[in-house]
């Protein structure tokens, strides 16, 4: 007995010569059908309005694709880096920070390592000489000399092997301590494995890297810098001991007060020798220019209250008249002399200003921060203009989580008192710089946008981190 096969209806749609049209034999179908077609219409109409709304036309790139970065639910920057998983993960760790350096075409003879593996790995194989870079991508110093390094690198090509490695990562610590980092960039020459030698110019050209290749010495000792004081300057340097006869002598004085490491000094002692070589030698001169070393002649600085560097004042019969901190310049130093005025009335400090920013020094730094578990810290010198932009935006992030005690924005003045000592010690190399501490504990540079969103954004990070901590934790 044959049987036939009855077909159902699904086989018959499926052996119909127009498969499309039979998806609509029944009313459910060709109503799915039109649905879908709506659906994608739909979606198609959304997506075209809100690229117009945002201004961006894909169809305009390459690609085909435009990516923009968001940051606090409103647009921030368009994506224009490579598109790897490595350079989008460092783009979302901090989109405002550099791109990566391997990324430059210009540093394609650079040996770029990545981790403590490679390195190693790199120590054990290769039998050229090695200069190591150790860098942070935030380091000012390191992006100027990353151009020259990477030319080094393409001069040297085949001969020696330039190498960078970014080992700020708390992960690289170790690395660090073994090779001596205590800053950024340090370079390390190695061979066969071996390390020899750091190299220090860090004014160095791509010439003086490949000339150093080729004959590498260890650092020469520096010389002792000799005290202004004992150089042929024709500024009257004055001791806690004569201080008072020499204005007795001299009955109109500018007296500059400093320390022999502070860098305001030192760029303004050409200044005062020059104005000195004019005004100290005349002998109808309108006054003289004088100098006192307070790390050494303590008894004056304490005297007279100095608590930041340089510090210039007038005396006039022996007695203080004016302190002058606009006088940094050869021409208004001997301009003030020749007609003596009091200088106009002082802007008042952020530090005297009421607002919600804590102000550290180096004898309540730690503590402080200790409580706090978050903290952000902005370094700065009053005269910085960078800072002076920075400070209202600042104010106004420390002023919006006044009643939260456990942030805090805080700020230290590098150029006051031993401020210069803490804010070494934090690695401060230019101004301002932004340091994050968790209870006390240094855990990156903050590198984004110095303005109110930006620092009011970082510590809504922070706390949407422990809220989320917490979500877990139950």
């Amino acid at each position: 007995m044959t049987r036939t096969h009855q077909m159902t209806e699904p086989e018959k749609m499926a052996n119909s010569d127009d498969v499309r049209r039979a998806g609509c034999q029944s009313r459910h179908g060709c109503q799915t059908a039109e649905a879908a077609e709506k659906i994608s219409k739909k979606k198609d109409s959304e997506g075209r309005k809100l690229c117009k709304k945002v201004k961006v036309d894909p169809s305009s790139k390459s690609s085909g694709i435009d990516l923009l970065h968001y940051k606090d639910g409103t647009f921030h920057t368009e994506y224009n880096r490579p598109a790897t998983f490595k350079s989008m993960v460092a783009f979302l760790k901090d989109p405002t920070g550099a791109p990566l350096w391997e990324e430059n075409p210009e540093a394609k003879d650079v040996f770029h390592v990545e981790s403590e593996k490679d390195f190693r790995k790199l120590l054990k194989r290769e039998e050229r000489p090695i200069l190591m870079m150790f860098y942070a991508p935030w380091c000012g110093v390191c992006k100027r000399m990353q151009p020259i390094f990477q030319q080094a690198a393409t001069e040297t090509r085949g001969t020696f092997v330039l190498a960078g490695m970014n080992v700020h990562p708390a992960e690289f610590d170790g690395l660090k301590q073994e090779y001596n980092v205590k800053g950024y960039p340090t370079f390390c020459y190695f061979e066969k494995g071996k390390f020899l030698h750091h190299y220090e110019n860090y004014g160095a050209t791509a010439k003086d890297i490949a000339d150093w290749m080729k004959n590498p010495q260890p650092p020469q000792p520096k010389a002792p810098e000799v005290p202004w004081s004992e150089t042929d300057s024709p500024v009257f340097h004055l001791t806690d001991e004569s201080f008072d006869g020499f204005l007795e002598e001299h009955p109109s004085a500018l007296v500059m007060f400093y320390a022999p490491w502070c860098g305001h000094c030192k760029k303004m002692k050409p200044e005062y020798d020059e104005a000195a070589e004019y005004l100290n030698k005349d002998p109808n001169s309108p006054g003289v220019l004088a100098a006192v070393d307070t790390t050494i002649h303590k008894a004056v600085g304490e005297r007279f209250k100095i608590s930041g560097f340089p510090t210039v004042k007038y005396f006039e019969k022996g007695v203080e008249k004016f302190t002058l901190p606009h006088l940094r310049s050869k021409e208004k130093i001997i301009e003030f002399l020749q007609n003596p005025q009091a200088p106009p009335p002082p802007e008042q400090s952020w530090e005297e200003r009421p607002s919600s920013v804590s102000h550290l020094g180096m004898e309540d730094f730690r503590e402080a921060l200790k409580k706090k578990k978050h903290a952000l810290v902005m370094f700065y010198a009053p005269w910085c203009p960078h800072c002076k932009n920075a400070v209202p935006h600042f104010t106004t992030a420390a002023d919006l989580f006044k009643e939260d005690r456990k942030i805090a924005y805080a700020a230290v003045d590098c150029t006051k008192g031993q401020n210069h000592e803490l804010c070494k010690q934090e690695s401060v190399e230019g101004y301002p710089t932004f340091n994050y501490y968790n209870y006390g504990k240094f855990a990156e540079k903050y590198n984004g946008d110095r303005v109110e969103s930006g620092f009011i954004g970082f510590m809504r990070s922070l706390r949407g981190r422990d809220q989320g901590k917490r979500k877990e934790e139950l």
